[in-house]
């Protein structure tokens, strides 16, 4: 069932993120974005690590994304009123693929305990870190040695696009 989760998640990752690249508005390019945090959040979950789901949700899907909409909002990008989203059968698309995805993980995290037997491998190395060095020495330990390189990239990545952000409200103004 994790396998499932995991590829629908992933799927619908990919997918929101092909919809940021090739959305005409602003604003349905931010909420394909929104989606694609939702879903990256969806699979921390997959992989037990819920304090990350928290944080992609109320840092990244909650907080910056509130920013970037106050950008645009100020930059005034929108001028042209075009719908990304084509009538009703998205929208029913959209509810029907959130309540599956919300039902099989439901089912992963609250199906009882049949599954909590077979699934020691991953959770004892987690216990084992959280022992040693805590909850936050678990996390950053990993983060700052063998993910440093993707970490970095990510804070350069971020900062090309405050700068191309800054170059594009230039010319518009």
């Amino acid at each position: 069932m994790a396998e499932i989760l995991f590829f629908i998640f992933a799927a619908v990752a990919v997918g929101a993120a092909v919809g940021v690249v090739v959305s005409r508005s602003p604003v349905a390019s931010l909420l394909f974005m929104v989606t694609t945090l939702a879903s990256t959040a969806g699979i921390f979950v997959l992989l037990e690590a819920h304090f990350l789901a928290a944080l992609q949700i109320m840092v990244y899907a909650g907080a910056i994304m509130v920013l970037f909409l106050f950008v645009i909002m100020l930059l005034n990008l929108g001028h042209e009123y075009q719908r990304d989203i084509r009538g009703n059968v998205a929208v029913i698309m959209g509810f029907a693929v959130t309540g599956l995805m919300g039902g099989l993980l439901v089912r992963q995290l609250g199906g009882g305990t049949a599954g909590l037997e077979t699934n020691l491998g991953p959770g004892d190395a987690i216990d084992a870190a959280l022992l040693e060095y805590g909850a936050v020495g678990a996390i950053a330990r990993p983060l700052f040695t063998d993910y440093v390189v993707p970490f970095e990239l990510t804070g350069i990545l971020l900062l090309v696009a405050i700068v191309g952000a800054l170059v594009l409200a230039k010319k518009a103004s």
